[in-house]
């Protein structure tokens, strides 16, 4: 599990010897940090609301939902009204999703504590399982709310922008190609993400939040259609502040 500074450090340590790519990387990238978040609903919640939004909105809806409501509860959010959550901002989608998912923890279908111990395929299908939830929203929340070791989200636009850049690809490679390229990187992919994202923030410099980081609560996104048109060099554009 990815918990502590140190944890990132050995994971690091590991990759540079695994693949000597990356030490110019990380030169480049600079510190890679931790941004380990709350796990448990609170958490993936977090993540659910700062779905294309920006970073102030994003704590802005966050801030007013846990005014209103103890989002570490299902039934407190089960009980809830829906003038009360979406007043706080939540978009008529995300008000679906986060009712569905306090309901599946609330009847035993989806234990957030299963899916932090058990394997990450298991534990990414356990999440997609629930309508409105994701492959990206899943593996961010395991990635940083759970600490896997080994996750990933090769559909991370950022992500993409910043594999292809490192690597001299001649435009933004695809998720497939990305997710195979990552493979050279496991066990240790959660801190390979990590670093990639932190190499992205550095190329524009400017801070760029994977959108986990949301659970503090705070979550940028990645603009799809702004990303989308990144080529070589990812262009500032490519994604909005990650969280």
């Amino acid at each position: 599990m990815i918990r502590t500074e140190a944890d990132i450090a050995a994971a690091l340590d590991a990759l540079l010897s695994a693949d000597a790519r990356l030490v110019a990387i990380l030169k480049a990238a600079g510190t890679v940090p931790l941004r380990r978040s709350r796990a448990g609903l609170e958490g993936l919640i977090a993540i659910i609301v700062a779905q294309q939004v920006a970073k102030a909105s994003a704590d802005a809806i966050f801030g007013r939902l846990a005014t209103a409501v103890d989002l570490r509860d299902p039934d407190a959010i089960l009980a809830a009204d829906e003038e009360t959550l979406r007043g706080a901002g939540l978009s008529r989608p995300k008000y679906a999703t986060i009712r569905t998912l306090a309901s599946a923890i609330a009847e035993g279908q989806v234990d957030l504590q299963r899916c932090e111990n058990a394997p990450a395929e298991a534990a990414i299908a356990e999440l997609v399982a629930l309508r409105g939830i994701g492959i990206w929203t899943a593996e961010c929340y395991l990635l940083f709310c759970a600490g896997h070791r080994d996750i990933f989200p090769a559909g991370d636009l950022a992500l993409q922008a910043a594999v292809g850049h490192a690597l001299e690809h001649e435009s933004r490679p695809s998720a497939k190609t990305v997710a195979t390229i990552a493979e050279t990187w496991r066990p240790h992919r959660s801190v390979a993400a990590r670093l990639f994202w932190a190499y992205y923030a550095a190329i524009h410099s400017r801070e760029v939040v994977p959108a986990a980081d949301a659970i503090k609560p705070s979550t940028p996104q990645i603009s799809t259609a702004k990303a989308g048109r990144a080529k070589r060099k990812p262009r500032p554009s490519a994604a909005k502040s990650l969280s």
